[in-house]
């Protein structure tokens, strides 16, 4: 047979005695013929599918739409399990295992016979924590998302996953809605395979992967059930081999001026804050220069193109039907760098050069934007943030981007459960309710907690948003005035952890800021008297996690992955 020794596969298959004979003769216990051994490329199909990861469930018939177009392009695809983070189930949060699943995937991709990969993701983690692995391992990749569900549909309306949950809590604390109807409801909102087809965390991710340049033009919106959802995963298998022959790996993708694009375009879309410290943690990967004052920077000009829940009315699905990511892409025009190199061998401009809009109700033109330029993600600093915070504008209500109130404190978001009911709380309006210890080292993990429900005696007044302060994220298909990713968390010691019931609070979204009305005198002599909480764990992953995690305002990933490191061949064993 001819091999093609400057494939990476080819130390395996194309090796001589004994080794040689072990590699080709168990892959030929599958039932292989030998020519897939002539020095073709070997593309591994990293799939994130899993029956505990719901949103995930469906990608083995991606895969195998993946492996049609590998074989089609002369290449010999291997599907092989990546850990599944179903963001609905894993507990205490699936971002406490975001980096274990980088981490696994990153070992994968190295210490086997591959040429190049292939990743498939839904639910929200899955699609960064792959992200972060090709970025580490910088195989030529290419991402397939798994696509939105369809549009849920509830008494003659439209309704949206996740979104619709907080309002269905709402109306349950306040009795205009019975446990029946909400029962009733479940099925109504996530009535097909996909991930949450508002635009929250997943959606947002599926469209940072194609603004980034790593998955096809229209990849992030074909809902998951559509028949061009695995016509895009065959293309995309046959875009992988292509990548290999041309050697188009991450790191050529993935560029400072990739990363901007994803920013600019995450803010066109009204897209999630988790974005932030998704993509942070990417570009620590790759080496590339990226902070958290780039994403006020960057943001600031680009207004909200897109109508969509929760900021919005429509879904993943009329979005898609309107034009998907390509015509938000071609409406951005020059406010993106449109000589980026793309999975496709092509740049951004050339692949959305001529991308319709069919509908400029869901997507509207730049000059008529749905919300204006400056309303995307906010960051915000002062004493109760020396690293940083995060607000999304566009979800929050317009009356609070400048308020003053007192602190009501909890350490914890079942601390504040335990009493949101109760109709003598000690809560008003203008309360600045403070949820701490929620932080990656803290819950561990980070999770989407944030944004509380408001005390149940303040909804039946007709109370409807709050300022609310955490140091956790909450998910992308959240709404409402909440301060996020506060850095250092409290539980690293950061001033939050020295914030008292009654203290006065000032958030000024314009100015940027977010202050603790005490001296600092008095934030010092509160820091001597602070002790940190006892490590959530004593073994295992959660301890590693806890004692490597880096703080939101870096991305949150360990401190000791930060940085590519190569795809060399590991040593053989005898």
């Amino acid at each position: 047979m001819t091999i093609n020794a400057a494939r990476r596969s080819s130390a395996w298959f194309a090796a001589t005695g004994r080794a040689g004979m072990n590699h080709r003769s168990w892959m030929r216990s599958q039932g292989f013929t030998p020519e897939v051994f002539d020095g073709r490329p070997v593309i591994g199909i990293a799939t994130t599918w899993s029956e505990l990861a719901p949103c995930n469930a469906h990608l083995h018939r991606v895969a195998e739409s993946v492996k049609r177009g590998v074989w089609q392009s002369g290449g010999f695809p291997l599907e092989f399990p990546a850990m599944a983070l179903g963001e609905t189930l894993l507990r205490p949060s699936a971002m406490l295992y975001r980096n274990l699943l980088a981490m696994e995937a990153e070992e994968l991709f190295r210490a086997n016979p591959l040429d190049g990969v292939v990743l498939l993701s839904g639910c929200d983690k899955t699609t960064p924590g792959l992200l972060m692995a090709a970025a580490s391992v910088d195989l030529p990749a290419i991402m397939v998302t798994g696509g939105p569900m369809l549009n849920g549909k509830y008494q003659g309306t439209d309704v949206g996953s996740g979104t619709a949950v907080w309002r269905f809590e709402e109306a349950m604390l306040t009795g205009r809605m019975t446990a029946q109807e909400c029962a009733f409801a479940e099925g109504c909102m996530a009535r097909s395979n996909g991930h949450c087809m508002t635009m929250g965390t997943a959606s947002t991710m599926a469209s940072m992967a194609e603004a980034l340049g790593m998955q096809l033009p229209y990849s992030a919106t074909w809902p998951a059930v559509d028949s061009r959802r695995y016509e895009t995963a065959q293309r995309a298998g046959q875009v992988a081999v292509d990548l290999v022959e041309s050697d188009l790996r991450p790191s050529a993708i993935m560029t400072r001026e990739a990363f901007e694009n994803a920013i600019r375009v995450n803010a066109a879309i009204g897209g999630s804050t988790n974005a932030v410290v998704h993509l942070l943690a990417i570009a620590g990967r790759l080496g590339v220069r990226l902070s958290l004052d780039d994403f006020d920077e960057l943001a600031q000009d680009v207004p909200t193109l897109v109508n969509l829940q929760p900021n919005g009315k429509y879904l993943m699905e009329d979005f898609c039907y309107a034009g998907g990511l390509p015509a938000v892409m071609r409406e951005l025009g020059g406010l993106l760098h449109g000589s980026a190199v793309t999975v496709t061998g092509r740049t951004v401009a050339e692949n959305v050069a001529a991308a319709p809009c069919w509908n400029r109700d869901v997507i509207h033109p730049l000059d008529v934007p749905f919300q204006a330029a400056g309303t995307g993600t906010a960051v915000l600093r002062g004493n109760l943030a020396p690293d940083g915070a995060v607000i999304k504008q566009s979800a929050a209500a317009a009356h609070l981007m400048k308020h003053r109130g007192r602190a009501l404190v909890f350490d914890s978001p079942e601390a504040y459960y335990a009493v949101v009911a109760d109709p003598g709380l000690d809560a008003d309006e203008d309360t600045v309710l403070v949820i701490r210890y929620c932080g990656p080292k803290g819950y561990p993990g980070m999770p989407e907690v944030a944004n509380v429900p408001l005390p149940a005696k303040l909804l039946q007044r007709g109370v409807r948003d709050m300022v609310r302060i955490c140091d956790g994220r909450m998910s992308g298909t959240a709404y409402g005035t909440v301060v996020l990713h506060v850095a250092p968390e409290a539980a690293a010691g950061g001033p939050l952890a020295l914030v008292r019931t009654g203290d006065w609070i000032i958030l000024d979204v314009p100015s940027r800021t977010l202050t603790l009305e005490i001296t600092d005198g008095e934030l010092d002599r509160r820091r001597a008297e602070w002790a940190p909480p006892p490590p959530p764990a004593s073994r295992g992953w959660t301890r590693l996690y806890t004692e490597h995690v880096r703080q939101a305002d870096s991305g949150a990933d360990l401190d000791f992955l930060v940085g590519a490191s190569g795809h060399e061949v590991p040593r053989e064993s005898h």
